[in-house]
C-alpha cells in the first residue's frame, strides 16, 4: 500500500466519503494510508484522535461509541507540512447495514417500480444513505480497498435509488421510519455468484483445498486478459455473421406492411424454438379510434432469451438476457387506428426461445399505465397466437467466459475484506440460488461464511439475517412447451435442501435469524418483485436480534413434537396461535423405508395435528419440501408462514422432543 500513497498524502478508503453514516453505540474504526511513520490526526465532534502509520503506511484510530445524530464533519490530516487535509461533510451517526448475496439483492427499484409506484414516487429520505460497492474480483488475495462507485452515500430518493437495490431501499426506509435514526445501506452483491466466491482462502483451505487452488489457476493477468479479448472478438464475429444471415433483417420482417400471410401460426403458451440464432414473431392488433395515437406501454411478460421488439416497424425496446420484464414504452402517435403490428426478433445462443407464462402480455394506456399492482384500468390484451418465421440458423458461439466472480475467494478478496473493519449494525445474507445444483455442502459453507466475516469485521457477535430462498419452479426456464403442472406429490428438491441448510445454520447461531419468504416468490420468476415485503421480514428479524424487541413477530417457531400411542397422530406445538384454515397442506411423513407420502393435517390453537398414513411408526416429517410449495397454507395469526423444514421423529410414544 505504501506505493499507492503519494509523498506527504493521507488517503482514506473509498467507503469514507461525505454523506456517510457511522455506526452508533459502537467504537468506530477510521483507517487509511500515509507515509510510513507519518503521524495522522482525525477530528470528529471537536475531539482529536491520533495515530502513526506503520511500516506499510497503514494507520487506524477508533472513535468512541456515539449517539445517533448529525450532520457532522470529519477531518483527517497528516503530519507533513505539505499534507492536504481531508474534510468529509454531512456525516451522520446511526445504524449501518451490509446487504450481500446475489441477484435478488441486486434487483433494482426500477425493476419493482410498477408494484409500488406511489410509494417510490415519494421517496425523499435524507437520513437514509445508499452506498453501492462496485463489483470487482481478485485472484491474488485480499485487497486493501474497493473501486470507486457512482452510488456513494446518496440520500434515498427515487432518482438515487432507481438503479439501487430495491430490498436495500425499502429496508432502509423501514428502519428509519421505525427507529428515527440515520440509516446507512451498503449493498455488496453480484448476480449469479456462488457462496464460495464470498469466502476467504483461510476459511476454505482446511476442508476444501481444491477450491482455493481453483482460484489460483486464474491468477494470471495475461491469461485472463487474453481470454476476455478472445471471447469479445468471438462475440463480435458471431453477431456480425448473424446480421449477415438473418433474412428477417434483409427482408424487414418488422415492417408494418410486410406480408406474413404465409407464416405458420403458433400459440405462445405451447411453443418453443430450439435453435441457435434468430426466429421472428409477428402479431396484428386492432387499435380503435379511442386509443389511436395515444402513448402506451407494451408489456411482453418475460422472454427467453434476448429480444428486439418493434411496433409498426419502429424499434421500441431491446433486452439482452432472459430475466428483466419486457416493459416497452410507445410514444404518442406510434399506434394508428386499425391494424398495427408487434414484431419480436428472438436471439438465442443456447436453449429454447419461449414465452414465460403467468406474466402480463398487453398494451396499457392512461395515466396509470406504469403500474402493475394493480394492473392499469385501460388495457388491450395481446392474443396468444403469433405468426412465426425462422430468421437465421447459427453455429454455437465459440469461447468461454472466465467468470472470475464465480471462482472461490474472488469476491471476498476484492469487495469484502476491503470493507473491514467498518462498524456495522448487522448483515443481510440473501444468496443460494446458484448453489442449488449441489446443496449438500451449503450448511458448512454458510457456517464458515458467518465465522469468516465476523472475524474479518472483528465483531464475533455480528448479527446476520439469512434470507431463505423464496418459492420458485425453475422447470419453465428449461423451455418446457407445456404449462407447468404444480408438484403435489412428494419430490426430492434441491431448493428445499438448501433452504433447510439456511434454516439449520440460523437456528444453531445465537446471533442469526432466518427471514422466511417462502410465500413471496413467483412460480415462473427467479427474481420475485415483492421486495418491500422481503425488506419488512428482514426488519422483523433485526427488531428481535439487534434491538431485542420481544414484541417483534417472527414466523411460528416449533417448540415440541409428540407422537401419540396410536402411532398415527403427530402433534407439533408452536410458540404462537396459528391461523384457522381447515385442512393444511404440504406436510409429508416417511416410515422406516424412507419414502415420503402426503399426510393430512389441521390446526387447533398453536398446534398442528398430523395423521400419519405410513405403515408402522412415522420416522421423518417434512413441510413445504418442494421448489415451489404452492399449497402451503400454515400461517401464524400474524400472517407469517411456517417455513420449510425436515426433522427426524424418534419413536418415543407420547413424549416431547425439542427441535
Amino acid at each position: 500500500m505504501a506505493a499507492m500513497v503519494a509523498q506527504g498524502a493521507v488517503r482514506l478508503p473509498q467507503l469514507f466519503q461525505s454523506g456517510m453514516v457511522l455506526q452508533r453505540h459502537q467504537a468506530v474504526p477510521v483507517w487509511g494510508w500515509a507515509d510510513a511513520g507519518e503521524s495522522v490526526s482525525v477530528t470528529f465532534q471537536k475531539k482529536v484522535y491520533t495515530a502513526t502509520a506503520d511500516s506499510a503506511g497503514r494507520w487506524r484510530v477508533y472513535l468512541p461509541a456515539m449517539k445517533a445524530g448529525g450532520p457532522h464533519t470529519l477531518e483527517v490530516a497528516g503530519g507533513h507540512a505539505t499534507s492536504e487535509k481531508l474534510v468529509l461533510t454531512d456525516v451522520l451517526v446511526g445504524d449501518v447495514w451490509l446487504l450481500s448475496g446475489q441477484s435478488n439483492i441486486d434487483v433494482t427499484i426500477e425493476r419493482v417500480y410498477p408494484n409500488y409506484t406511489d410509494e417510490i414516487d415519494n421517496f425523499s429520505f435524507n437520513e437514509v444513505r445508499l452506498f453501492r460497492v462496485q463489483n470487482n474480483t481478485s485472484t491474488r488475495g485480499p485487497e486493501a480497498d474497493i473501486s470507486p462507485t457512482s452510488i456513494n452515500w446518496k440520500p434515498l430518493t427515487k432518482q438515487n435509488a432507481w438503479l439501487f437495490s430495491a430490498a436495500g431501499s425499502f429496508f432502509g426506509k423501514r428502519m428509519w421510519e421505525k427507529y428515527k435514526v440515520p440509516q446507512g445501506i451498503i449493498v455488496n452483491s453480484w448476480g449469479g455468484t456462488p457462496i464460495e466466491a464470498w469466502l476467504s482462502a483461510d476459511a476454505l483451505r482446511r476442508d476444501y483445498p481444491l477450491l482455493v487452488d481453483k482460484a489460483r489457476l486464474y491468477d494470471n493477468t495475461d491469461f485472463v486478459k487474453a481470454q476476455r479479448q478472445a471471447n469479445s472478438q468471438a462475440d463480435r464475429q458471431w453477431n456480425a455473421l448473424l446480421e449477415e444471415k438473418d433474412q428477417g433483417v434483409r427482408n424487414h420482417f418488422e415492417s408494418l406492411d410486410y406480408n406474413d400471410s404465409g407464416w405458420q401460426t403458433i400459440n405462445q403458451d405451447n411453443w418453443l424454438w430450439r435453435g441457435i440464432g434468430t426466429t421472428w414473431l409477428r402479431q396484428h392488433i386492432h387499435i380503435d379510434k379511442e386509443h389511436a395515437g395515444k402513448p402506451a406501454r407494451l408489456l411482453l411478460g418475460t422472454l427467453y432469451d434476448a429480444d428486439i421488439t418493434y411496433v409498426n416497424g419502429r424499434q421500441v425496446g431491446r433486452t439482452y438476457y432472459q430475466y428483466p420484464p419486457r416493459r416497452y414504452d410507445l410514444p404518442e402517435g406510434l399506434l394508428r387506428e386499425g391494424d398495427n403490428v408487434i414484431a419480436i426478433r428472438f436471439i438465442n445462443k443456447n436453449g429454447a426461445a419461449h414465452f414465460i407464462p403467468q406474466k402480463p402480455y398487453l398494451l396499457a394506456f392512461g395515466d396509470d399505465r406504469l403500474s402493475q399492482n394493480p394492473l392499469p384500468t385501460d388495457i388491450i390484451p395481446l392474443g396468444k397466437e403469433w405468426k412465426q418465421h425462422a430468421g437465421a440458423d447459427m453455429p454455437a458461439c465459440p469461447g468461454g467466459d472466465v467468470s472470475l466472480q464465480n471462482l472461490p475467494t474472488t469476491l471476498y478478496n476484492a469487495v469484502v475484506h476491503p470493507l473491514a473493519p467498518f462498524a456495522l449494525s448487522g448483515v443481510v445474507w440473501y444468496q443460494g440460488e446458484s448453489n442449488t445444483g449441489n446443496p449438500a455442502p451449503y450448511a458448512d459453507y454458510l457456517t464458515k461464511l458467518l465465522r469468516c466475516w465476523r472475524n474479518t469485521f472483528r465483531n464475533h457477535e455480528l448479527p446476520f439475517c439469512i434470507v431463505q430462498l423464496a418459492n420458485y419452479d425453475g422447470r419453465q426456464q428449461t423451455g418446457n412447451p407445456s404449462p407447468i403442472v404444480p408438484q403435489y406429490s412428494p419430490v426430492n428438491s434441491n431448493w428445499a435442501q438448501l433452504r433447510e441448510a439456511q434454516r439449520t445454520v440460523a437456528a444453531n447461531d445465537d446471533f442469526a435469524e432466518l427471514a422466511c419468504i417462502i410465500d413471496l416468490g413467483e412460480t415462473v420468476d427467479i427474481h420475485p418483485l415483492r421486495k418491500k415485503e422481503v425488506a419488512e421480514r428482514i426488519g422483523l428479524c433485526f427488531d428481535r436480534l439487534v434491538f431485542k424487541d420481544k414484541k417483534a413477530v417472527l414466523p411460528p417457531k416449533l417448540l415440541s413434537t409428540q407422537i401419540h400411542s396410536d402411532m398415527k397422530t403427530i402433534t407439533l406445538k408452536y410458540d404462537q396461535p396459528l391461523r384457522p384454515c381447515g385442512e393444511l397442506f404440504e406436510y409429508e411423513v416417511a416410515g422406516k423405508d424412507g419414502r415420503f407420502v402426503n399426510a393430512k393435517a389441521r390446526s387447533e390453537g398453536n398446534t398442528v395435528i398430523i395423521t400419519s398414513p405410513v405403515e408402522g411408526y412415522p420416522c421423518r416429517l417434512r413441510h413445504a419440501w418442494k421448489d415451489d410449495p404452492v399449497r402451503l397454507n400454515t400461517y401464524g395469526v400474524s400472517g407469517l408462514p411456517i417455513g420449510p423444514f425436515e426433522k427426524n421423529l424418534d419413536f418415543v410414544i407420547d413424549s416431547h422432543h425439542h427441535q
